[in-house]
């Protein structure tokens, strides 16, 4: 009987041994690129305001017939939309999502990113590598946040025409408004995937990123980024 319990106990010890971490984030997403750009499905998917009373709440994504950009972070709501030509943001729940991604993160862990991280393309690669070494299943989506003075970044606001059927991606970022900022200090959300590609991520990458600017002058649609130095990443802190 002893043997028996000693042996139970050493199965037990293992199995806690090499479970690993654990995460308590999910990611959800409601509406798809694909719908949008191949159906014109520009229809109501999901309702902002089942996020207000949400606590640690991050979400990106687009208004209901593209009249706007949608971003959340840890609860606060920045929701940017074309008016006469000029950007608005307003701190309001009261919109619908014709394409939303969210995930509760209650806490996160911060590195800083090598100097020899620049581009888009490097910084998708490491973000992938950062996630693996921290037990992150890149399999599955998850979120990832980006701080720091950024070298520059390509951004728009999209605000699509009422009477256009013929979605491409170029379209939609001249269909509103839409630059360049350089040297500016910037929170930027994103989401990671390799297995969402025309839902909310675009064919051609793994991530999809809104930023919004410390000055709270802009918030939009990460059409392209050079980092700048010392920026931090910050990925989903084990349980």
């Amino acid at each position: 009987m002893k043997l028996a319990a000693i042996l139970i106990s050493l199965i037990c010890l293992s199995a806690c041994t090499n479970s690993g971490p654990t995460f308590s984030f999910e990611v959800e997403h409601a509406g798809a690129l694909r719908n949008m750009m191949h159906k014109g499905d520009l229809s109501a998917k999901a309702d902002l305001n089942l996020f207000k009373d949400t606590e640690n709440i991050y979400a990106l994504g687009a208004l209901e017939s593209l009249k706007g950009e949608i971003l959340i972070l840890n609860s606060k709501p920045y929701i940017s939309s074309v008016d006469n030509e000029a950007l608005e943001i307003k701190a309001t729940f009261d919109r619908n999502a014709t394409l939303l991604v969210s995930a509760t993160v209650e806490k996160w862990d911060s590195q800083i990113i090598p100097d020899s991280v620049l581009s888009y393309s490097e910084l998708e690669a490491y973000i992938e590598t950062a996630a693996i070494s921290q037990s992150i299943n890149v399999e599955e989506p998850f979120p990832f946040l980006l701080t720091g003075v950024a070298e520059s970044f390509d951004w728009h606001v999209i605000n699509w025409p009422e009477n256009d059927s013929v979605h491409s991606h170029e379209k939609h970022i001249n269909s509103g408004l839409n630059g360049q900022m350089r040297d500016q200090e910037v929170e930027i959300l994103g989401f990671y995937s390799k297995h969402h590609h025309a839902i909310f991520t675009h064919h051609t990458t793994n991530m999809h990123l809104h930023v919004r600017t410390s000055n709270g002058e802009l918030s939009g649609h990460v059409d392209g980024l050079t980092l700048g130095r010392d920026m931090v990443l910050a990925l989903p802190a084990a349980n």
